[in-house]
């Protein structure tokens, strides 16, 4: 019944999750993600609309151009997912990895919403240690 619905909309939805984080560029986001997606997530404002979202992506990557993202578990159902994950790359020759988890909001198979829980503290701290880096994110 709509159970079973649902659940193979979740399961599809983190598989796509999976799939960009393996591989991710920015212009893939909507796959995942509704043109008016709003984005919420620690050392960062929010933004609103698939292209705003786009942008934000691109100078993440810009600055981690290795970062890939492994999901660990997750739970759901047709109207709120999460999704727990670890987010890794290099910073200045140097590995860096954070735990995430990211809640999202549905309508139908994309995500009008996701707000990212995680410390900030970690990668703040590695980018104190790489201020060249650090001002190029913060001014692109």
């Amino acid at each position: 019944g709509g159970d079973r619905i649902a659940h193979v909309l979740v399961d599809d939805f983190v598989e796509r999750f999976r799939r960009f984080w393996n591989d991710p560029h920015p212009a893939n986001l909507g796959s995942l993600l509704t043109d008016d997606v709003r984005l919420v997530q620690p050392l960062s404002p929010p933004t609103q609309g698939l292209a705003a979202a786009q942008a934000s992506f691109r100078r993440l990557f810009a600055q981690f151009p290795d970062l890939r993202g492994s999901v660990d578990r997750w739970c759901g159902d047709d109207h709120s997912v999460f999704i727990e994950f670890r987010l890794h790359g290099t910073l200045g020759r140097r590995p860096l990895e954070w735990p995430a988890v990211d809640r999202f909001t549905l309508v139908g198979d994309k995500a009008s919403e996701r707000v990212s829980y995680f410390d900030g503290v970690p990668l703040v701290v590695a980018l104190l240690r790489h201020p060249l880096q650090a001002w190029r994110l913060a001014t692109r």
